[in-house]
């Protein structure tokens, strides 16, 4: 027999009554019964009940042992009672009376419990990692993570893909985020980067002839964390394709971000694969308030400036004589709701940074509240009407300027959803979000800047670079939204590099200065690059979902915390001035705030 084990402690069931066998794992409780001693040895395969009595060897033992002592047990395989037969454990049909226990790895106190999942200071997870990943609810998330992961890889490959590795040491960006610096021992004064995402080594990529190319690529960007983006490093499932247009990305690619969903969403609704909605940017902006929408949400959001442009309530007939819009959200059936829920969601606006949130009442098809009563009966009857709302529907209004009013509507939206409950349950509702403004306004530096990706095709090519408004052009660009995240973004590229000139012309930069910054793909684009695009999906975010989890450290191994820390490793840390010599770098202390 295995020194250590015949069987997992997941493996064993009534099949396997009156054999003797082995078993090595973690003690993850431990109950007292007068004389009779019940285990759950754990590893990670499963649970096992052992059971010592005082005529076992091992009762003295284990007796002794704290919970996460690391054991071998040797002994006979006995069927439950069916009163005792524990249906939540995949051996619950069964129990192994100890004969025999060896200490393999004694446990101290524990600075945390493992049997559980009770809530825990972050910091003491993070710093004791090893045992929080003993947990049952992390531990699973791990292992679907990896199951997730290897889908994906065989479901690209199935239709078309390889995948290569690009470089993780590569040149700084001055796009986009900040880079991670590495420096140079080599070349003294000099730095590498590690990438933000692999964007131009997959174009440089396709440009050489590698048709169809994919890798679960490691990202890293040094911004602030917050709940759905870890500090540091993330990853993605990277693509590209050659000779494709971008209907041809989004029908091969539905199938496998579907499937994804499908194969792990245990028992919850998909959107069916073959109609995600496509919609324009501008269309979910004014719809949902965000280019993130949550589908499970069914309230849809009404620009209704046409009714206030001469209205008895002044406020708002300013704002629209302004050049601004007021937004209506639908509440339903909020006839029974006090005067204090429409409060508080105005003065949660409010606290949220917005001037506040209009209301409208209706109970029994009579109207309350002040922006009714000053904009008249036959007005609010008017607006009831063309939004489809009954007699007993509330109704929210966003009034500012165009991006203020879309802003605040689709929070509002998002809110009203939640505290009605309206929201959808146990579904993944995903949609492609089409038809992205190449260009936006930069308020602080008072220019125009690329809104997403430098490198998309603008819709109408050259040609519109050099005679439309900029901030009128499209872009063959796309996400994919899942439940109010982003999962995905990709666009068509722009392969020209005349075009790629021009683009960057529009924000400032000379042709000069892309030679400098992107002279790897500019020099590439001379030299017969194919029409191309592909697209990015968060691997991470979509691993949350489908574990349910409300944070990116609930699917991490080793995550860092909210300062970007890694408690466990004791990282960033100081180094020695002998390294800091050898890479010619003198450290330079910070400001004292």
């Amino acid at each position: 027999m295995h020194p250590y084990r015949s069987h997992t402690c997941g493996a064993l069931s009534r099949e396997h009554v009156g054999q003797n066998v082995r078993l090595s794992g973690w003690v993850h409780r431990k109950r007292d019964h007068g004389g009779v001693l019940f285990v759950d040895l754990r590893d990670h395969y499963g649970i096992t009940q052992i059971v010592a009595d005082t005529d076992s060897p091992a009762l003295a033992l284990l007796e002794s042992l704290r919970v996460e002592s690391v054991v071998t047990i040797e002994g006979n395989v006995k069927a439950r009672a069916d009163a005792t037969v524990n249906a939540n454990l995949s051996t619950g049909a069964i129990e192994v009376y100890a004969r025999g226990a060896t200490v393999l790895a004694a446990a101290e106190e524990l600075p945390l419990p493992v049997a559980g999942e009770q809530e825990y200071p972050e910091d003491i997870r993070l710093r004791y990692r090893f045992l929080d990943l003993r947990r049952e609810t992390l531990h699973a998330n791990i292992v679907k993570r990896t199951k997730i992961i290897s889908a994906m890889r065989r479901k690209m490959e199935g239709v078309g893909f390889t995948e290569y590795s690009t470089p993780i040491l590569t040149a700084s960006s001055p796009e986009g985020a900040r880079d991670f610096l590495v420096p140079s021992r080599i070349h003294g004064g000099k730095f590498y980067a590690l990438p933000q995402a692999p964007q131009q080594y997959k174009q440089l990529l396709m440009v050489a002839g590698f048709d169809r190319y994919f890798q679960i690529a490691p990202c890293f960007r040094d911004e602030d964390p917050r709940a759905d983006r870890l500090p540091g490093e993330f990853y993605q499932l990277d693509l590209e394709m050659s000779f494709v247009t971008q209907e041809e990305i989004w029908e091969t690619m539905e199938p496998v971000i579907g499937s994804i969903f499908e194969d792990f969403a245990e028992g919850q609704a998909v959107t069916p694969i073959g109609s995600f909605p496509r919609i324009p940017y501008d269309e979910a902006m004014l719809k949902y308030g965000s280019d993130k929408p949550d589908l499970r949400n069914p309230l849809i959001i009404t620009d209704v400036s046409a009714h206030f442009t001469q209205s008895g309530f002044g406020l708002f007939e300013k704002i629209v004589g302004g050049g601004g819009v007021v937004r209506a959200i639908p509440a339903p059936g909020t006839a029974d709701k006090s005067r204090k829920f429409f409060d508080e969601m105005n003065e949660w606006a409010r606290a949220e940074g917005y001037a506040g949130l209009g209301y409208v009442t209706r109970k029994g098809g009579e109207f309350g509240g002040p922006i009714a009563k000053n904009h008249g009966v036959e007005g609010m009857e008017k607006i009831y009407a063309e939004l489809g709302l009954g007699a007993d529907d509330g109704l929210f209004f966003a009034a500012g300027k165009v991006d203020q009013a879309a802003k605040l509507a689709g929070v509002a939206r998002n809110r009203v959803g939640e505290q009605l409950g309206l929201i959808e349950q146990g579904a993944f509702r995903l949609c492609w979000i089409v038809d992205f403004p190449f260009y936006e306004w930069d308020e602080d530096e008072k220019k125009v800047e690329f809104s997403h990706n430098p490198f998309s095709m603008p819709q109408g090519g050259i040609d519109a670079l050099n005679n439309a408004d900029p901030l009128t052009i499209k872009a063959f660009q796309y996400d994919l939204v899942c439940n109010g995240y982003e999962i995905a973004s990709g666009s068509i590229r722009n392969q020209s590099p005349e075009t790629m000139v021009r683009a960057f012309e529009i924000v400032g930069l000379t042709k000069a200065d892309v030679e400098e910054r992107f002279g790897g793909l500019y020099r590439a684009f001379q030299y017969g690059a194919p029409p191309h695009g592909g697209m990015a999906a968060g691997v991470d975010r979509i691993v949350m979902l489908l574990c349910g989890a409300q944070n990116l450290r609930e699917i991490s191994l080793f995550p860092m915390n909210q300062r970007a820390e890694d408690l466990l490793m004791g990282a960033p840390a100081p180094v020695s001035l002998k390294q800091l010599r050898e890479l010619s770098i003198r450290v330079v202390e910070p400001a004292k705030s």
